[in-house]
Formats: structure tokens, C-alpha cells, sequence
């Protein structure tokens, strides 16, 4: 189907917002600016005490903008869930993790659509925004909603509209990114697009549910594997000589046939690290093996073993051992510039070091202190950079390119810099100091 251009936004809708972190919020937003009701729904009861005194709770969106949505009287955030009948819409933005094995973890999916259950009524629109592997929607989530006594298609409506949230992307904001809607049927099509032309620029209209979700796959797939492969000719060209950002940035002069990918540390974030592994796990059920995934996920996990590896080697240039070395991890975030240290590399790259012996510290702007996770509870805080502070370490590693840092100025006052983003290309003085990782 093509894609509509919204030059008439539709009539505000009442909207019902499941989860307010990084997609459900800046989702709220635009649908307040876009004149709808938004009631969101979140089981963190400090956060939803403070976005409801107008207090952001992620860095990127900044107080004045809570502010302003609390204060146009359209937006509030309860804990209540029995208020899920209230709005005529209701939109599922919540985490889609691994388990151990790596394996989708749809616990929080599920648990959303039981309690979505006992409140649904006639005539409500229920929309997942979460990514997940092709099926979901109908295969998953319409038996639990059914168990109402609605029926999907007849009595309420059901569609999928996967959330492409970049945090920190100044170019982009969620009402002027491409919105892709699939759904059950034709008539819960039109409605989500009529609920979503209220809030977004250009709407991508689908045949159906599962086309929706395997676009939304398919985009992070895309980067994974092809972020491999430039991690991958990181190591390689390391061991030619061979500086591989000079190499992508040449490349990258060609205006056709070529797109730039990145190296760095390993991958973070709630998607790309994730995601690809929801279609392996789909795939299997079909039979089929999905070598480039896999491949590309080795390489990608393995790459804080390899940051780990080329700060010993270059320890061991200046006859030091990385056990008793102390070190400092500028970055927590898993990108610059936000305060999401969801699967950050930054994380293993502190475990991995403190395996190895190193005494480390961690500065992040961004990130004051850590919290437990499922898979790390470091229990630190963000050192204070001075110059002072940056001599007594043997290592400052730039594990996140920060805007909010002078390279110069800490290249200048460490007596090694390991950098994995290429963020001192730059810097002209003490380049002998730099070993890009």
C-alpha cells in the first residue's frame, strides 16, 4: 500500500499510552502536540510522579517539554490500570528482551495484554509498538486480548506499529520519522491510521500485521550484520596498518552503491543487539538456519574482548600490565549524547577490565551513577573529570564519543588514550598517546 502524507492532520483522538520510557514519552508528545488526550500507564511509581509534576525523566526530552504537556490539561501518567478502558486507544510500548539463552522474552508483553484484557471494551483500537519476530500480533497477543470475550476484527480492533525512536538523533524527531502500520484487518487499518495521523507526519500503510513487524526487524538486522562486518575489517585492518575510519570516510565519497557503517566497542541499545535474534528464533521454526545473524552477532559480542585486548597490548608498549592498572571508561551510554545504558559495551568492557586485574572508574556525563540491570549491578558513580584526576590513571578509554567532552584537552592530560569511535581524529597534539580500538 502507499504511503499517506498527512496534510490534514485527522480529529484528536483519546489515546492510552502503555510504558513511558524511551518510546512511549516522546510518542505522548506528539500526539499532545498534535491536540489528543493522552493518558499514559507506567508501574514506576516515582517516574509517574514525576512526569506528572512536569519533570522529565530521560535527559533528551527536556523538562519544558513535560511541562508543556501536563500543563495544556491533555496528558497525565497513572499506575491505575483499570483506567485502560478510558481511551479509545490503546498503544503498547514496552521492553522486548532476551532470556539467557537468547531467546525472545515476551513476559512483558504478555503480562501487558492479560491486564489490557480485563479492561478492554467494545470498539477500542489496541496497537503494539514493541519490536518482535513476525507473528506476534495475531499469533500472540490476540488469543491473550480475546480471553475478554471480544472478538479481534468485530467487536475490538488490533494493528501493529513498530516505534523507530533514535535518542538523541537531532534530525529526526518521532512525528517526522515514517510510521509503518500493519494491521488485522482493513477496517483496524484505517482507524490506527486515522489515531496516528493525528501525531505523525507520513503514515506507511502495510497488508498486515507481520509485514509491519518484519519491516521493523529487518531495519535492525540491516545495521547489525553490516556493523559486523566494518568491526570485523576494524581487527583486520589494525593488524595491516590500515586506519578504518580513513577507509569508510574514502569509501563513503563514492554517491552511490555505498552506505557508511561505524566500528566502535560493541553494540547497545534495546534494539540492534537484540532484535536480529528475534528472527533467528523465528527462523528455526521453520527449519532454516540464519548464518549472516549469527555471524554478525559473534562478531559484535566479541568486540569489548577485543578493546580489552589492544589496551593490554598497548600497556604493555610502555612495560605496564593491565592488572593493577587503573583505568577510566569515559562513557557509560551505549551512544552519545543520551543516558541509555541499556546493553551498553561500556558494561562488559568494566566487567572484562576488572577481570583482567584493572582498577576502574567511569565518568558519563550523562550518567551519574549506575543501577542494577538484569545482567550487571556495577554499583559505581561517574568520577568527576579534572585535569588533575585524568593523570592519575594509566588509561582514559573512550568507550562513548560525547559531545559534552574535549578530546584535545583529555588527550592532552592522560598518558594513554584508547578510543573506539574515532573520537580524536581531531586532535594533532599527543597523537603518540592515541591507540584506536
Amino acid at each position: 500500500m502507499a504511503k499517506q502524507n498527512n496534510t490534514k492532520k485527522t480529529k484528536a483522538p483519546y489515546v492510552g499510552i502503555v510504558g513511558m520510557g524511551y518510546v512511549g514519552l516522546p510518542l505522548a508528545r506528539e500526539f499532545v502536540r498534535g491536540g489528543a488526550k493522552v493518558l499514559g500507564f507506567d508501574v514506576n511509581s516515582k517516574m509517574v510522579a514525576k512526569v506528572n509534576r512536569g519533570q522529565s525523566p530521560l535527559k533528551h526530552i527536556p523538562n519544558s517539554h513535560v511541562k508543556e504537556m501536563v500543563k495544556s490539561g491533555r496528558f497525565r501518567v497513572t499506575e491505575k490500570m483499570s483506567q485502560l478502558s478510558k481511551p479509545d486507544t490503546i498503544l503498547i510500548c514496552v521492553p522486548t528482551p532476551l532470556t539467557e539463552n537468547r531467546e525472545p522474552d515476551m513476559f512483558y508483553i504478555e503480562q501487558t495484554c492479560k491486564t489490557i484484557a480485563k479492561y478492554l471494551r467494545k470498539d477500542q483500537l489496541v496497537v503494539l509498538e514493541s519490536t518482535t519476530y513476525p507473528g506476534t500480533t495475531r499469533e500472540l497477543m490476540l488469543p491473550i486480548l480475546e480471553t475478554s470475550g471480544l472478538k479481534a476484527g468485530r467487536d475490538f480492533h488490533l494493528a501493529y506499529s513498530p516505534e523507530r525512536e533514535d535518542p538523541g538523533n537531532k534530525d529526526f524527531r518521532t512525528a517526522t520519522i515514517p510510521k509503518v502500520v500493519g494491521a488485522l484487518d482493513k477496517k483496524s487499518l484505517q482507524i490506527a491510521l486515522d489515531v496516528y495521523g493525528c501525531a505523525i507526519d507520513e503514515l506507511v500503510p502495510v497488508d498486515s500485521c507481520e509485514i509491519a513487524e518484519a519491516a521493523k526487524i529487518i531495519e535492525n538486522t540491516y545495521r547489525c550484520v553490516n556493523i559486523a562486518m566494518v568491526n570485523e575489517l576494524k581487527q583486520l585492518f589494525d593488524k595491516m596498518g590500515i586506519d578504518v575510519w580513513e577507509v569508510i570516510r574514502a569509501a563513503g565519497t563514492k554517491p552511490f552503491g555505498f552506505k557508511a557503517f561505524y566500528p566502535g566497542p560493541g553494540l547497545g541499545g534495546h534494539c540492534i543487539p537484540i532484535d536480529p535474534f528475534y528472527l533467528t528464533w523465528k527462523a528455526r521454526q521453520y527449519g532454516m538456519p540464519t548464518r549472516f545473524i549469527e555471524l554478525a552477532g559473534e562478531i559484535n559480542t566479541d568486540m569489548p574482548e577485543y578493546v580489552v585486548s589492544r589496551t593490554m597490548d598497548a600497556l604493555n608498549d610502555q612495560k605496564k600490565s593491565l592488572k593493577g592498572s587503573k583505568v577510566l571508561v569515559l562513557g557509560l551510554a551505549y551512544k552519545k549524547d543520551i543516558d541509555d545504558v541499556r546493553e551498553s559495551p561500556s558494561l562488559k568492557l568494566i566487567e572484562l577490565l576488572k577481570e583482567k586485574g584493572a582498577k576502574v572508574d567511569y565518568n558519563d556525563p550523562y550518567v551519574p551513577k549506575t543501577h542494577k540491570q538484569r545482567d550487571y549491578d556495577l554499583k559505581m558513580k561517574s568520577k568527576p573529570l579534572t585535569a588533575a584526576m585524568l593523570k592519575t590513571y594509566d588509561v582514559a578509554l573512550i568507550a562513548t564519543d560525547h559531545s559534552d567532552y574535549d578530546y584535545k584537552w583529555i588527550v592532552k592530560n592522560s598518558k594513554l588514550v584508547i578510543d573506539t569511535r574515532n573520537a580524536t581524529a581531531d586532535v594533532k597534539t599527543g597523537r603518540k598517546k592515541i591507540v584506536k580500538a
